[in-house]
């Protein structure tokens, strides 16, 4: 007989400062796994490799965020969500500790794939808020909470290029561990506790569920393939940036994690994507998205050799991420709460794999193609993600106005 996770108290309490403490959480511990985009080339300087092999570390990384998605973010549905993202803070300092002191490329690959796996937090923190926040207000809710995870991922490019270019790369994971240190004494005074009393189910039985909410709805599966196509888009520019930078102006790590900051848009616009995405079919606002990123890529293959349009590309590009994240989560987040881990952690490892495989094609099609390959690369990833989008998975709605 299978077991039900069963809910005893369903009360539901999410105030401003709340939500705020939550971005501020997921956008800390998120940027653990961007740091290593903009440094790179310092990696590979320093331990004397090629391109391809630091970016496939890079690929370790986001791989090891997937299978953390996977295997750890389902818990939240069977424990105490609060308990379990302190235990990963904690993980997640010892992790980066690991990569300030490695002393040769297979310490740090292995602090790399540890990095991935123990800054999943922030996923369990998403569906976490979903789930407090009240009936309409879900969208918005998310969209500020994803905000907060953008930063992270925007910030972290940003001070991992600067920092690497007046200290040692390694710096940046040893003031990484230092921040979440700092975060999880904040938690631990203010994260509200976790109204769910009682989950009557085994981690294994939980687990096997997984697979049967994959097959049982559509919406999704057709959100992982989305999230997969968007953010691999977005991570073979950001993965390639820096190594382009160098060839095509003679720039560093400090100038690539300056560009990051052009995704400021991306941030300012999540709240109302989010609010969009309350008011209209968020199906709608993930085709906005696609469109966005293939806009960007045109504009990065036509103009890209000019610091304008490389710019223009930069924060069309991070808008078309936004759309397809926040848009995407509200949709998974809405099927059923009391699933809403195991469906954020579908989705995200969707997301992420895609983010793994973009660093790592990106990276491989740089050393042969140069950037006309990169740019050819997302064009086609971006293909793919209309055609699932609008042909494979045409009517996927299986909740109210989605």
């Amino acid at each position: 007989m299978r077991k039900e996770i069963v809910v005893k108290n369903e009360s539901k309490s999410l105030n401003s400062s709340t939500v705020l403490l939550m971005a501020v959480s997921a956008a800390i511990v998120v940027a653990n796994i961007n740091y290593i985009q903009p440094i790179e080339a310092d990696i590979a300087s320093q331990f004397h490799l090629a391109n391809a092999v630091v970016g496939a570390v890079a690929m370790i990384t986001q791989l090891g965020y997937a299978f953390g998605l996977l295997l750890i973010v389902p818990m939240g549905d069977i424990m105490n969500r609060r308990t379990l993202i302190m235990r990963l803070l904690i993980l997640a300092i010892i992790s980066a500790l690991l990569a300030f002191l490695a002393p040769n490329i297979w310490v740090y690959a292995a602090a790399s794939l540890l990095i991935g796996i123990t800054s999943v937090a922030p996923q369990v923190i998403i569906p976490y808020a979903g789930f407090l926040a009240p009936d309409g207000q879900r969208g918005q809710v998310l969209g500020n909470v994803l905000s907060g995870l953008l930063v992270g991922v925007l910030l972290s490019r940003t001070v991992s290029g600067v920092l690497a270019s007046v200290l040692p790369w390694q710096a940046v994971y040893l003031i990484a561990a230092i921040l979440i240190g700092l975060l999880w004494l904040v938690l631990w005074k203010k994260l509200p506790q976790d109204p769910v009393a009682v989950r009557k189910t085994t981690y294994r039985a939980l687990i096997k569920t997984v697979p049967q909410l994959v097959k049982r709805y559509p919406v999704l599966r057709a959100s992982a393939v989305n999230g997969f196509v968007i953010f691999g888009a977005s991570n073979i520019f950001w993965a390639t940036l820096v190594f382009y930078l160098k060839h095509q102006y003679g720039w560093g790590s400090r100038e690539a994690g300056l560009l990051a900051l052009l995704g400021v848009t991306g941030v300012l616009a999540a709240p109302l994507i989010g609010r969009l995405a309350d008011r209209f079919r968020p199906r709608t606002i993930i085709g906005w998205g696609l469109v966005l990123s293939t806009v960007a890529y045109g504009v990065f293959a036509l103009f890209g050799t000019h610091l304008a349009g490389l710019i223009i590309g930069i924060v069309i590009l991070d808008l078309g991420t936004q759309f397809g994240q926040v848009a995407n989560q509200t949709r998974v987040q809405s099927i059923d709460p009391k699933a809403s881990s195991r469906f954020n952690s579908v989705f995200m490892f969707g997301y992420f794999m895609g983010g793994a495989m973009g660093s790592f094609f990106g990276n491989l099609l740089w050393g042969f193609a140069g950037w006309a390959g990169v740019c050819g690369l997302g064009v086609v990833l971006l293909v793919i993600g209309f055609y699932a989008h609008f042909v494979h998975y045409p009517r996927v709605v299986r909740v109210a106005n989605k």
